[in-house]
């Protein structure tokens, strides 16, 4: 059964379909379009440069910076959707936040949580309202604090769930890094293989970083950051990302000690993506109106969906959110140019990389949330400028983001870029 399931999978994203290709690069006035993608550097949780910027004030920052980057009537937007995990006030700071930044009342406001895809889901929910009618313009958000929040739970299910004979429904409880031990064990990767993989990752955004590839995605922000020692406040200019740390090797991430011996003793700190701070914007609009009001056309939105799988396993759900989102749009992992798929952990991005044969060349080429952090509602967003910009970059047009989400699901977004 497990073989027969791979096989299909595969016949999904291997091969060549120019006639898939064709329709989703074609320009039409309903498009749903991508006017502006930016976001904030990425801080180390609890100790980095946002560790005393809590979410609202994130939020204002990178709400003032979306209208002066825009160069928009803030009128002209109509709602707001804030993809956040771990603060269930978000619906508040998203909608004082947008007022305070200048946008008017009229202006909605909502906050998603499908755990670490929830920034693509933000992006989903706004493109869904353009493409139905609803709105003909809105911004998506991905934001976390994870200095002060996290999606771990604060007691156990109910009995009535506990005691319902369905495993899965139990195993929604296994945290992430059992998660993590689960899939190295049973897909039989390597601490040596996760190792190898990350160090790739660090050395990739290291490159990156010293090369600029990230200046034109990073909105630069001034916050106060509080002395630990001595509490004294000092306002900081934050301008690049904290994650990436230049010289990593396998050798040194080898050395590093497992981080879940409880559950199995090949994920570690070294491994696994970083606990992080950030937040992301993505500006979107029907085609015909962003040409009305001569707003630059970064790429098209052409769809995102989610797949489902045992929790115990979340890790490989982008293995199968991304054949199911090909499927829909006829076209193979031969069309994809640039791929951005979430480093949780090591375990899933090798599972990933090696069960659905993606060019490693193509994938995360700016380093992943193994360097780069993983501020969980942020990331879906976050994926989706740096993939923006390494499209530009390259001069390439199609965009991949997946990621994979606790409690066992998997979602992944494809998009044109169209700025060659």
């Amino acid at each position: 059964m497990a073989t027969e399931r791979l096989s299909s999978i595969l016949s999904h994203v291997t091969g060549g379909s120019k006639s898939g290709l064709n329709a989703i690069t074609q320009k039409h006035p309903d498009d749903v379009v991508i006017t502006m993608a930016i976001r904030t550097p990425l801080a180390k949780g609890g100790k980095g440069g946002l560790k005393d910027t809590p979410l609202d004030a994130m939020l204002y920052k990178i709400l003032v910076e979306v209208l002066k980057k825009a160069n928009i009537d803030p009128q002209m937007i109509e709602d707001i959707c804030l993809g956040n995990v771990s603060d269930a006030k978000a619906a508040y700071y998203v909608r004082a936040a947008s007022l305070a930044a200048g946008f008017p009342n009229t202006t909605g406001a909502s906050s998603c949580n499908r755990f670490c895809s929830s920034g693509l889901k933000a992006v989903q929910d706004i493109a869904n309202q353009i493409a139905m009618g609803s709105i003909e313009c809105g911004l998506a958000l991905g934001a976390e604090s994870m200095t002060t929040g996290g999606d771990r739970l604060t007691r156990p299910f109910v009995d009535e769930i506990l005691n319902s004979g369905v495993q899965d429904a139990v195993d929604c409880m296994q945290p992430m890094g059992q998660t993590s031990e689960n899939v190295g064990r049973d897909f039989e990767i390597s601490r040596e293989a996760q190792d190898r993989y990350s160090a790739e990752s660090y050395q990739r955004a290291e490159a990156a970083q010293k090369a600029g590839w990230f200046d034109d995605e990073i909105v630069p922000i001034t916050v106060k950051v509080k002395d630990p020692k001595t509490g004294e406040e000092k306002q900081v200019k934050l301008t690049k990302d904290e994650g990436p740390r230049w010289g990593t090797t396998y050798e040194s991430l080898s050395k590093i000690r497992p981080a879940f011996t409880q559950f199995g003793d090949r994920s570690t700190g070294g491994n696994s993506s970083q606990v992080t701070d950030g937040a992301a914007a993505v500006l979107l609009m029907r085609r015909s109106k962003a040409e009305e009001m001569r707003q630059p056309i970064l790429a098209k939105f052409v769809g995102a969906t989610v797949a489902g799988l045992a929790p115990r396993i979340m890790g490989i759900g982008p293995s199968l959110a991304i054949p199911k989102l090909l499927g829909k749009f006829k076209v193979t992992l031969d069309d994809i140019d640039v791929i951005e798929l979430n480093e949780a952990f090591a375990s899933m991005a090798v599972y990933c990389l090696n069960t659905l044969k993606l060019d490693h060349k193509k994938m995360n080429p700016r380093g992943g949330a193994i360097a780069l952090g993983h501020p969980l509602g942020c990331t879906g967003a976050r994926q989706i400028v740096t993939g923006l910009s390494e499209c530009r970059r390259q001069k390439k047009k199609i965009l991949l983001t997946s990621m994979c989400i606790g409690t066992g699901q998997g979602m992944a977004g494809l998009f044109v870029n169209e700025q060659l």
